[in-house]
């Protein structure tokens, strides 16, 4: 049950012509929203962690002096893509 309100959003005129213009049929103009809103909030979340987890790399890199040349990571991660796209035409 939803119980939580959000302030009003003003926007141009345009934006809103434009979001009504792309709403799917049955859907309202709020469910556009909230469903933006969802999105938004969980790319952010995985924007966060997904730096988050860069600074952490970094950190270790600098305390081990450990650290991974880029071009043999690529080559590593082509090599496991090939892997499985042979896999499945198996």
């Amino acid at each position: 049950m939803k119980t939580a309100t959000l302030p009003s959003l003003r926007v141009d005129p345009e934006l809103r012509a434009a979001a009504e213009s792309v709403l799917r049929e049955g859907e309202t103009l709020s469910a556009l929203m909230e469903d933006s809103l969802r999105r938004q909030v969980n790319f952010r979340r995985t924007q966060a962690e997904f730096i988050a987890r860069g600074l952490f790399s970094r950190e270790e890199s600098k305390r081990t002096g450990i650290y991974h040349d880029a071009d043999d990571v690529h080559a590593r991660l082509k090599a496991k893509l090939e892997a499985a796209v042979a896999k499945d035409k198996q």
